[in-house]
């Protein structure tokens, strides 16, 4: 037997390794397993659209800083064809700067003309951050 200590040639299988444990971690947080051993729930979003989480506690307490109505957590069909939107670069806020970035989620108001965002969990209640849905054909 060689009592040589392996070595990592250019740093490639470490940072193989790095994203092996970062899958496996995703997966330990993403996966319900029953005690009989089969897998009950699997949360998998993919890389472009993130599953949003959000309390129902804190959705209920949120309001529109501007109208103070009530929001809601928007279906999942709207949220993708805002996210279509963005794509083709076709959707402003409401401070008429263009939307880059997709959306996780949305909290929409209870008139159905305003959508929050929600990235990473985070609602963002901003006045100039609110999407109006006139735009989302």
């Amino acid at each position: 037997m060689s009592s040589e200590n392996p070595t990592i040639p250019d740093g490639e299988e470490f940072w193989y390794l790095l994203d092996l444990l970062f899958r496996l971690d995703y997966l330990a947080q993403n996966i319900q397993v029953t005690l009989s051993g089969e897998i009950e729930r699997v949360t998998v979003s993919d890389a472009l659209r993130k599953k949003m989480n959000l309390a129902n506690d804190l959705v209920a307490i949120l309001c529109c800083p501007d109208t103070k109505q009530p929001v809601a957590i928007a279906d999942e069909a709207l949220i993708e064809k805002m996210n279509g939107a963005i794509e083709r670069g076709q959707l402003k806020n409401c401070a008429q700067k263009p939307v880059t970035e997709k959306l996780d989620g949305g909290l929409i108001r209870s008139d159905k003309k305003i959508v929050y965002p929600v990235r990473e969990d985070i609602p963002v209640m901003l006045i100039d951050e609110g999407i109006p849905l006139d735009q989302v054909v």
